[in-house]
């Protein structure tokens, strides 16, 4: 999986994910899923920091080892999203670097179409859609050397918007972002949209319907329409934030009990430490109509502790 993902940000870093635009709340209210991560408000300092440096040493340095790309110098923001009638998008905002530009040239050469399409005076390239392409692509120049998994679907590159990778996975999508300068009209109007919290300082947020999963595992999922999360900024603490959207106002009530009630069973722990027990003491579990929502505010050292086990 990992291996995946890291190939996913080559390919993209090539370009990265979904709207041209480094904000959640442009996400098309037809979005089925979103996910926005803020790289620079991690590396201003801060309670985000420590989770910059956690995704520096897990990811960034093998994307920079792996593929020469340095995404620490050079995402901003990364923002994703797919639709039932436009695919996936994937936006890289920071100012790539012309080396960087090379090695994606590089990578669409090795499993694309090089010749440049264009829509709304921007340039785009095709890039795999080779069925017949079991084998891996390998790359190299100079000193770097690239290992290129066929990706068995056709995705859309440009990097003719200031700033700006834009990929997707279908052509209209592209033309329509090219188009429109890379800017998403977002709509939050639209029935059923995807819920999009909010913060002044968001590090990192996500949202999905439930209809992405065929089968659940859990009862309490199988119930739920609609999950939103965020993780922002907040003083020296990270704010985590979850919304859950419910079949039912009873299932939105009862899930808040059961909650609260682990809880309170969590607390009687003697091995918990002092500083686990004070953010569980501290959590907000409130259940309004067929909406859960769930907020705590954490040490980011705690955090990271988490990711790291």
């Amino acid at each position: 999986m990992m291996g995946k993902f890291k190939m996913l940000l080559v390919v993209a870093m090539l370009s990265l994910p979904a709207v041209a635009v480094a904000d959640a709340s442009s996400v098309p209210g037809s979005a089925n899923w979103y996910f926005y991560m803020d790289l620079e408000q991690m590396r201003s300092g801060g309670p985000g920091a420590p989770m910059f440096e956690w995704l520096r040493d897990e990811v960034l340095e093998d994307i920079k080892e792996d593929a020469g790309i340095d995404v620490e110098k050079e995402v901003d923001r990364v923002t994703a999203y797919s639709t039932n009638e436009d695919g996936s998008a994937l936006i890289i905002d920071g100012k790539v670097s012309q080396e960087t530009r090379d090695v994606i040239m590089a990578l669409i050469a090795s499993d694309g179409d090089i010749n440049p399409l264009k829509s709304g005076g921007k340039t785009y390239y095709h890039f795999g859609g080779d069925d017949s392409i079991d084998e891996d692509v390998v790359y190299e120049a100079g000193t770097v050397g690239f290992k290129v998994e066929s990706l068995g679907e056709e995705s859309w590159i440009s990097m003719d918007i200031k700033d700006k990778v834009i990929v997707t996975s279908t052509e209209s999508h592209m033309q329509a972002l090219l188009d429109n300068n890379g800017r998403v009209n977002g709509s939050r109007s639209v029935d059923g949209a995807l819920m999009v919290l909010t913060a002044e300082k968001t590090l990192v947020q996500a949202g999905m319907k439930s209809g992405m999963v065929e089968e659940w595992d859990s009862n309490i999922l199988r119930n739920t329409e609609q999950v939103a999360f965020l993780i922002s900024a907040a003083a020296n603490k990270l704010a985590i934030e979850a919304k859950l959207i419910t079949t039912e106002a009873e299932m939105a009530e009862s899930l808040a009990s059961v909650a609260r009630g682990l809880i309170s069973l969590m607390s009687f722990d003697d091995e918990m430490d002092a500083e686990t027990a004070a953010v569980l003491q501290g959590t907000r579990i409130e259940a309004k109509g067929n909406s859960l929502s769930l907020s705590l505010a954490v040490a980011p050292e705690l955090v990271v502790q988490t990711l790291g086990d």
